[in-house]
């Protein structure tokens, strides 16, 4: 069986994996998980390590969507849910998920490490450069805040800026040692080698049709087969209405699929290397029309962008992205950008990840808003325990019902344009 991959700088540097047999006839499992990018990979492994028998339903292969195209940074904050606001909307759930954002990227290189994964990861630490002064002090608001809750955030003034990146263009920021950066689509296929090896069962271009509750157990029906399981875990976040539009309406409407642009320069030189971001961090600023960058293990730099219109989208948004990094690297001249690809990232109007408790031992996640690395792997370990009896209680999901957006499909369409706004707001200064 061959599944074609949208073509990019991942698929043509991770492993390779033979995708496994379709789903056909009926079979019965303990935990049935639908998609298999880092969520649901993540919650098999868990699954299985607490002695369940796990089967994965995946509509393409083993990080097809969202999983094996992004940009592979490693980030343990969201992009504006702060901490101190889940605790005031969720009391001590909100403190559990804290905890967990805080711990999510420590979680990724630990299972890294443990299983030997070769997903060319650096723990380097995330960097998030604050683009004028006076994010400066939205940069300390957000250290002092995380800082309250444990977890080793730190402020970098302009000269530590400069130092940690090679180039004065930024004030100042937010570092974290505990993130860095992954080969995205290297780390959904070695997941699933070491679910695999756990003994969970993977069927790939298996999209599942529908999914009910008949009894004590959820029946899932794919074109080919029928599988009955006691839980289920629907982990399939913006790709959750693309495959198969009816699967869950509702969850899927209550999300934004907005397309993201990656890109990849050709290997810098090591002269340049060990002036432009010497340390290997990965990096993303604090502008809403987001630069972001970092090196893969080839020295490539890793960066992306985003556009407004489909008019000559993939060279407008490759001179976009490299005429940014000119900007803040002039020695680095404008870089060729030798892949070019995109997917869709899940968004919603509060950049709030949502986790819905779909009925008796059944669960989903979606809203990763440009964090879904780290997160989604770290949730997946979660709703795997939650799954598999832990009681709520214990766990970081503080849950709620799915809030779809009204004329869904007319959203999307102009959801885009939002990106004017935001340029907009990142040429004024604020004050704090």
């Amino acid at each position: 069986m061959t599944v074609t991959f949208p073509e990019s700088l991942w698929a043509a540097t991770a492993p390779a994996r033979t995708p496994k047999p379709a789903l056909s006839g009926v079979a019965e499992t303990d935990v049935a998980v639908i998609g298999a990018g880092f969520t649901g990979l993540s919650a098999a492994i868990e699954a299985r390590r607490r002695g369940r028998a796990v089967t994965v339903l995946e509509g393409k292969a083993a990080g097809w969507g969202a999983s094996g195209r992004n940009n592979g940074q490693v980030i343990p904050i969201l992009t504006s849910a702060e901490p101190d606001v889940w605790v005031s909307r969720y009391g001590d759930a909100g403190r559990r998920m804290v905890r967990l954002i805080g711990n999510s990227a420590d979680v990724l290189f630990d299972l890294v490490r443990e299983f030997d994964m070769q997903a060319e990861a650096e723990q380097t630490g995330w960097f998030q450069p604050a683009h004028t002064p006076g994010r400066v002090k939205l940069s300390q608001k957000r250290v002092e805040a995380w800082q309250r809750h444990g977890f080793p955030a730190e402020l970098k003034d302009a000269r530590e800026c400069a130092e940690l990146l090679g180039t004065d263009f930024w004030y100042g920021g937010m570092f974290n040692p505990t993130g860095g950066h992954i080969n995205p689509l290297a780390l959904a296929r070695e997941m699933a080698r070491v679910a695999e090896h756990l003994g969970a069962v993977i069927h790939e271009e298996s999209p599942v049709t529908s999914y009910e509750r008949a009894g004590s157990e959820w029946v899932i029906q794919t074109a080919g087969g029928t599988l009955k399981a006691r839980a289920l875990i629907l982990a399939t976040n913006a790709y959750t209405g693309e495959l198969m539009p009816r699967l869950a309406p509702r969850i899927a409407h209550s999300v934004v699929p907005v397309l993201s642009w990656q890109m990849a320069t050709e290997p810098v030189g090591d002269n340049l290397r060990r002036t432009i971001l010497p340390g290997r961090q990965a990096v993303s600023d604090t502008r809403g029309d987001l630069r972001f960058f970092r090196y893969d293990a080839r020295n490539r730099l890793i960066t992306g962008g985003a556009v407004m219109g489909s008019y000559d989208i993939v060279n407008r948004v490759r001179r976009k992205a490299a005429n940014s990094l000119a900007q803040a690297f002039p020695e680095l001249g404008v870089p060729e950008m030798t892949y070019v690809w995109s997917g869709y990232v899940g968004m919603n109007w509060d950049r709030f990840p949502r986790i819905h408790r779909l009925g008796p031992d059944a669960w989903a996640w979606v809203g990763c808003n440009g964090r879904g690395v780290a997160l989604g792997t770290s949730l997946g370990r979660e709703l795997a325990r939650a799954a598999t009896g832990q009681p709520v209680e214990e766990l970081a999901l503080p849950v709620t019902e799915p809030s779809p957006f009204p004329m869904h499909a007319i959203v999307r369409r102009v959801a885009p344009t939002y990106l004017a706004w935001l340029k907009r707001q990142d040429q004024k200064e604020i004050n704090l």
